[in-house]
């Protein structure tokens, strides 16, 4: 397996100052908007988009157009740029259960990671019979193998105490995407093009068990697991959030306020408030499964863009890939 070292190059940058969110005078109350400037001195465009809380209050986030991973300090807006190396296109990123950042690079067709300490960057490329992945989405099971997904057509699992790699062919062939872990320690992913749900029901072999959503060529695109196990995904080609519940083999389905919606993103807080983003609507939609109501947050520019969102209790982040802008809501105030 080929693994490489690249020093993090720019071992600090100064971004703008913080941007207060324009829009926060038509806020509900209870939230505020803040934005952050992606960009550093010199970077360019960026391509801000799937974004994960390092652990001791700075935020990771992935630079697509410009091969990076950068951590920024939201207290000073300050950037840490992390160069992941010669063709470098990152799309996802997650915190692992050694504090690390890992990051799919679709760019490099591998799985990198970001040492929290130093920002040294180790990559473990693909076999070579999977050239082009076009790497996606990643998420830790309970043993900690790293579990990834392409939407050329694959999904995979690496061992990072062995450094063993094993990618599938899925089983109907491109389009897998987000991927997400259940409390009960179930493996989920959803396929784009594939229109569909799919477990990883044997986490030794990687067989995979297909469940069809109740909505045909919906486009499913991300997935996150609740509190309870329940598993909600954003419907890019309808615009619906869906909930499938492994327990009682039962759906539900709620379609996006305004005309023609396409949710991308999705997130489920601490709290089980489901955050999603709409392109059409340039927006961030909350929707709170008990009452089964929206709420809007605009982005105060157009072609916002935001791609995955995460955080942590009291705040929801996401990447504005369109504007190179990072967003914080934060709730509950």
């Amino acid at each position: 397996m080929l693994r490489r070292h690249l020093l993090a190059l720019g071992a600090g940058a100064t971004a703008a100052p913080l941007l207060p969110g324009a829009a926060n005078a038509t806020t509900p109350p209870g939230y505020r908007v803040t934005y952050f400037n992606a960009r550093t001195e010199g970077s360019g465009r960026v391509g801000s988009r799937d974004i994960t809380a390092a652990g001791d209050g700075t935020m990771w986030f992935c630079g697509q157009r410009n091969g990076t991973l950068n951590r920024l300090n939201p207290r000073t807006g300050d950037i840490r740029v992390v160069n992941l190396g010669q063709g470098s296109a990152p799309h996802g990123v997650i915190r692992g259960p050694d504090g690390a950042a890992w990051v799919t690079d679709g760019g490099q067709n591998a799985i990198a990671r970001v040492d929290p300490a130093d920002h040294r960057v180790a990559l473990w490329k693909l076999p070579e019979r999977f050239p082009n992945g076009n790497l996606n989405t990643g998420v830790f099971d309970s043993s900690g193998t790293y579990w990834f997904t392409g939407q050329n057509g694959l999904y995979g699992r690496f061992v990072p105490a062995t450094e063993r790699m094993d990618v599938w062919e899925a089983p109907r062939g491109r389009g897998a995407y987000g991927i997400t872990r259940t409390p009960q320690g179930t493996i989920w992913y959803v396929s784009l093009a594939g229109n569909h749900l799919a477990q990883i029901e044997d986490l030794d072999t990687g067989r995979v068990r297909i469940v069809e959503p109740p909505t045909p060529n919906q486009g499913a695109r991300r997935v996150w697991s609740d509190s309870q196990g329940r598993l909600w995904i954003s419907e890019w080609n309808s615009g619906n959030v869906s909930v499938f519940d492994p327990l009682t083999q039962r759906w539900g389905v709620r379609k996006l306020p305004g005309e023609r919606p396409r949710a991308y993103s999705l997130w489920v807080d601490p709290s089980d408030k489901v955050w999603l983003t709409d392109f059409p609507a340039n927006a961030i939609v909350r929707f709170d499964p008990l009452t089964e109501t929206f709420l809007s947050f605009p982005s105060d520019r157009p072609n916002a863009n935001v791609r995955q969102m995460d955080g942590i209790a009291g705040e929801a982040w996401g990447g504005e890939s369109g504007t190179d802008r990072i967003v914080r809501i934060e709730y509950g105030l």
